[in-house]
């Protein structure tokens, strides 16, 4: 059993950054990709970055290409995301997900991972 704990969040201005840590607590052996999610009020949760451990691929919703970056460290278990230029439409509770088998790439539907964090707020205001 894979646990998740996103850290990080809070509230930022418009333009500012922000980096949201993961925690997985197993060793990245038991887990092929990791993905960060995000959910607004009244929205479905949607994909906002992927990264596969091994190869360090990683993929970006089109709303945050340029802005936000996925990265790991494996020696620390931990997946980060750095959002920097950030809009109040960034504003939603942020997921970290984990995929236990190779799959598809990318994974970009919640059902495509088996284990979630408890999530994180990220508010950004104008």
């Amino acid at each position: 059993q894979v646990q998740l704990v996103e850290s990080g969040g809070g509230l930022v201005q418009a333009g500012g950054s922000l980096r949201l840590s993961c925690a997985a607590s197993e060793r990245m052996y038991s887990t092929d990709h990791m993905g960060w999610f995000r959910q607004a009020p009244g929205k479905e949760r949607e994909i906002v970055a992927a990264i596969r451990w091994r190869s360090s691929r990683t993929y970006y919703a089109d709303s945050v290409k340029g802005r936000f970056t996925i990265s790991s460290d494996s020696a620390k278990n931990t997946v980060y995301l750095q959002m920097n230029s950030l809009k109040p439409a960034d504003t939603a509770v942020y997921y970290c997900a984990a995929r236990q088998l190779t799959g598809n790439w990318p994974p970009t539907s919640v059902t495509d991972y088996d284990y979630w964090g408890q999530g994180t707020q990220v508010t950004v205001h104008s």
